[in-house]
C-alpha cells in the first residue's frame, strides 16, 4: 500500500532521499563537467568544431558498444555495489584531469579517453539506477519519486551550467573538473548510506542461460510492443538531433554570437530552467489530459520553439535562444517523467535492466552520431546552418510518436507485461482511443 498520505518521499523514505541527494550532486557536477569540457577543448587547446563534436560523441559512444550487455549483468548482479563501482571510477578519472592539466600533459586526446572511460561508467550506473529505484519505492510512490528525480536533476543542472561558466572563467577551465569529482564523492557516501539491501538474484527457469539469449530477450521485449517500441524509436531520433545542436551550441554562443564563457554558461543554465518546469506540469497535465496526450505535448508541442534558436544574435536577441531551449528542456524532462513511470509500470522487474540498457542502447546510440553530425555539419555548412538544420529535427522526431499508437489514445497502458514470451499488443480497453482534435 502506498504511503503518500503520510508526506511527500523526501520527507518519509530515508534512502529515498539519499539516493536524491547523491544523484542530485551528480547532475550538479555533470552540468559543471558539461560546460567546462568543451571550454577547456576550445579556449585551453584550441580544438576546431568537430573535435568539440567528438568529444561530446566520445562520452556517450559506450552506450553502443557495451549498453546491451551491461543491461544483461545489472540483472544478473545487485545494482547499488555496480552504482558504487561506476561513481568511484568517475571521482578518480574527473579528479585527474586538472593534475594532468598542471603537469603539463593535458591533450585532446586525454580528454576523449576521460569521457570515454566516464561515459562507460555513465553506462552501469545508469543502468543500474533505473533499474533500482522501483525496488525502494512502491509503485503508487513511483511517478512521484521519477518527478522529484527529474525536476531536482533540471534545478542542478541549472546551478552547474551557471556556475560552470563561472568557475571556467574564474579558476580555469581545467579546474571545474574538481567539482565533478567531488559530486560523486558525495554520490558514494549517499549510496553507502543506503539501508535496502538487494535480495540475491534468482534466474527463472524459462531464462536464456546466455549472454546473447538474455541481449535477444531485452531487445524484444521492445521489438514486440508497439509501445516500448515508438518510445524507443522517437528516442533514437530525438537524441540525434538534440546532441547534433547541443555538440556546438557552445562554439555557437562563442563564435558565431560572441559571447565570453561566463554569459554562455547563464544562458546555457537559463535554458536548463525549462526542465524543473517541465518537471512541476509533467503529473499535473498527465493527470488532467492523458499520460499520451500529455507525451505529444511535451514531445511535440513545446519542442517547436527549437527553431528560434539558430536565430539568436547578440544583445536583446539571445533571448531567442533561452525561448528555444526552455521550451526544449520543459518537454523532454516532462517526456521523460512520463516514460520512466510508465517502462516502471508495466515491465517486469527481472527485465527492467535489460530494457532500460536495450533502450539506451538504440536511443543514446544515436548521440555520438548526432554529436558528429553537428561538428560536421558545423564545419561543411557553417555553425549557424548546422543549428538551423539539427534544431528542425527535434520537433520533426516526435512525428514517429504522433502516427504510432500513442497517438491515438488519450493515456499509457497501466498493466504489467508477462516476463515469458513475447509481449502482447494492448489490451483495446486499456487504449482509450480517441479521434484526434
Amino acid at each position: 500500500m502506498s504511503q503518500s498520505t503520510r508526506g511527500g518521499l523526501l520527507r518519509r523514505h530515508r534512502d529515498f532521499r539519499l539516493l536524491w541527494c547523491g544523484e542530485t550532486a551528480g547532475k550538479f557536477g555533470a552540468s559543471v563537467t558539461g560546460v567546462a569540457m568543451p571550454l577547456v577543448a576550445v579556449s585551453t587547446l584550441d580544438a576546431n568544431t568537430f573535435e568539440v563534436g567528438l568529444l561530446s560523441a566520445a562520452a556517450w559512444a559506450p552506450w553502443l558498444f557495451i549498453g546491451l550487455p551491461a543491461g544483461v549483468w545489472v540483472d544478473r548482479l545487485r545494482r547499488r555495489p555496480i552504482m558504487l563501482a561506476a561513481a568511484a571510477v568517475s571521482l578518480l578519472l574527473f579528479a585527474g584531469v586538472p593534475v594532468v592539466a598542471w603537469l603539463g600533459w593535458l591533450s585532446t586526446g586525454l580528454l576523449l579517453a576521460v569521457a570515454l572511460l566516464t561515459g562507460t561508467a555513465a553506462v552501469f550506473f545508469q543502468t543500474a539506477y533505473s533499474a533500482y529505484l522501483p525496488s525502494i519505492l512502491e509503485p503508487d510512490d513511483q511517478p512521484e519519486g521519477n518527478a522529484k528525480l527529474h525536476g531536482s536533476a533540471s534545478a542542478a543542472q541549472i546551478a552547474g551550467l551557471g556556475s560552470g561558466g563561472l568557475i571556467a572563467q574564474l579558476a580555469g577551465a581545467a579546474n571545474g573538473m574538481f567539482a565533478n569529482a567531488a559530486t560523486f564523492l558525495v554520490s558514494l557516501l549517499c549510496l553507502t548510506g543506503i539501508r535496502h539491501r538487494e535480495p540475491p538474484v534468482t534466474r527463472s527457469g524459462h531464462r536464456p542461460a546466455t549472454l546473447v539469449g538474455e541481449v535477444r530477450e531485452g531487445l524484444s521485449l521492445i521489438a514486440n510492443d508497439p509501445w516500448f517500441r515508438a518510445l524507443t524509436l522517437f528516442g533514437a531520433a530525438s537524441n540525434l538531433a538534440l546532441m547534433g545542436y547541443q555538440s556546438i551550441q557552445v562554439v555557437f554562443l562563442v563564435r558565431t554570437v560572441g559571447l565570453a564563457p561566463g554569459p554562455v554558461g547563464a544562458l546555457i543554465a537559463a535554458t536548463s530552467a525549462g526542465g524543473v518546469a517541465g518537471a512541476f506540469a509533467a503529473r499535473r497535465v498527465a493527470d488532467r489530459i492523458g499520460t499520451a496526450r500529455a507525451t505529444l505535448l511535451f514531445e511535440l508541442g513545446l519542442p517547436l520553439f527549437a527553431l528560434l534558436i539558430p536565430l539568436t544574435v547578440p544583445g536583446v536577441g539571445v533571448l531567442l535562444f533561452v525561448t528555444g531551449g526552455f521550451c526544449v528542456c520543459a518537454g523532454v524532462v516532462a517526456g521523460n517523467i512520463i516514460k520512466a513511470s510508465f517502462q516502471q509500470r508495466c515491465c517486469p522487474p527481472d527485465l527492467l535492466g535489460r530494457l532500460t540498457a536495450s533502450t539506451a542502447f538504440l536511443s543514446y546510440g544515436t548521440i555520438p552520431l548526432g554529436a558528429l553530425l553537428g561538428g560536421a555539419l558545423g564545419t561543411v555548412l557553417g555553425i549557424r546552418t548546422a543549428m538551423a538544420v539539427t534544431t528542425a529535427g527535434v520537433p520533426l522526431a516526435a512525428l514517429i510518436l504522433y502516427f504510432s499508437p500513442i497517438g491515438r489514445t488519450r493515456d499509457l497502458p497501466a498493466a504489467r507485461r508477462p516476463t515469458s514470451g513475447s509481449p502482447p499488443s494492448p489490451d483495446p480497453d486499456d487504449e482509450h482511443v480517441l479521434p484526434r482534435p
